[in-house]
């Protein structure tokens, strides 16, 4: 059952769990959470049912990588007609369409509204489509139209960055998630290897290396790239069993840039599925005029 919070503006914001975005801001920007859910074998979890540390237990103990699957149709039937109670319209916000069918479910729901919910491909994932969700959440509450909404909303995908290292990309490769990344690092799975997702929505390799600092050091001279001259910005910081490394890439990232907000939150059963343990930064720069 997707989570509901009470939402009276002109339109709701309805997004997957794959955004990662925890109950507290959930409940707080008035986004309602369709789940997908998280299988070992026949016992089926609904994504966020498990803490961190009882999915990574239950993943090491697994023989068998655990699969995902994709919210029914129906679920997100349910969710818009909740939304449409209080709403005029939905902007419905997943998951890159590269990197998951959880999109095209969303779409088939909406063809039941006529028009009235706007699906929206954020072609990201994690915090990098969670951004994406609280920024149309914003635009709610400030009272736009879903017309203006969703032309800022593909403003701000464009400006959105992410970059993910993996510790290991085992379950990337047993997921059959890597696409062009397998090429750049042929059977060197042992390697510490960050990636970023292209403006298609794929992923995109961008660095490997050996050792942790190394590959934290390719992190942040990619973020300091990608700002450009942008002394400021809203930043994410993920993690999946690793808080203190997230918490000094806060501490850094704090002390080169004005974080106008900066969170540090836990990637959730679906996405850890395919990474395993590793970070992930994901930030929105100011833009310079």
């Amino acid at each position: 059952m997707p989570i509901e919070t009470s939402f009276d503006p002109s339109f709701a914001v309805v997004t997957d769990s794959s955004s990662d975005l925890g109950p507290d801001i959930v409940a707080s920007s008035g986004v309602t959470v369709v789940p997908l859910t998280v299988n070992f074998g026949k016992d089926t979890y609904t994504d966020g049912d498990l803490t961190q540390a009882e999915f990574f237990a239950l993943m090491d103990a697994s023989p068998e990588l655990p699969t995902t699957s994709l919210p029914p149709i129906g679920v997100f039937v349910e969710a818009y007609e909740k939304a449409l109670e209080t709403a005029d319209e939905v902007i419905s916000v997943h998951i890159s369409s590269r990197l998951s069918g959880t999109i095209e479910s969303a779409r088939k729901a909406a063809e039941k509204f006529s028009g009235r919910v706007h699906v929206f491909d954020s072609l990201n994932l994690s915090w990098g489509c969670g951004l994406q969700v609280l920024d149309a959440a914003k635009a709610a509450k400030e009272g736009m139209t879903v017309s203006a909404a969703l032309d800022r909303l593909a403003r701000t995908r464009d400006r959105v960055k992410i970059i993910v290292g993996v510790d290991s990309l085992t379950n990337l490769a047993k997921g059959g998630r890597i696409g062009r990344v397998s090429s750049f690092l042929g059977s060197m799975l042992d390697l510490k290897v960050t990636f970023t997702v292209g403006s298609d929505g794929a992923f995109v390799p961008v660095h490997r290396a050996r050792g942790e600092r190394r590959a934290i050091a390719q992190t942040l001279a990619w973020v300091d790239e990608q700002m450009g001259e942008s002394k400021s910005g809203i930043f994410a910081i993920g993690q999946a069993m690793t808080l203190p490394r997230a918490e000094r890439l806060s501490d850094t990232l704090k002390e080169r840039y004005e974080a106008l907000e900066m969170y540090i939150y836990e990637t959730g059963s679906v996405i850890s599925t395919h990474t395993g343990t590793g970070w992930g930064i994901i930030f929105l720069p100011t833009e310079v005029r």
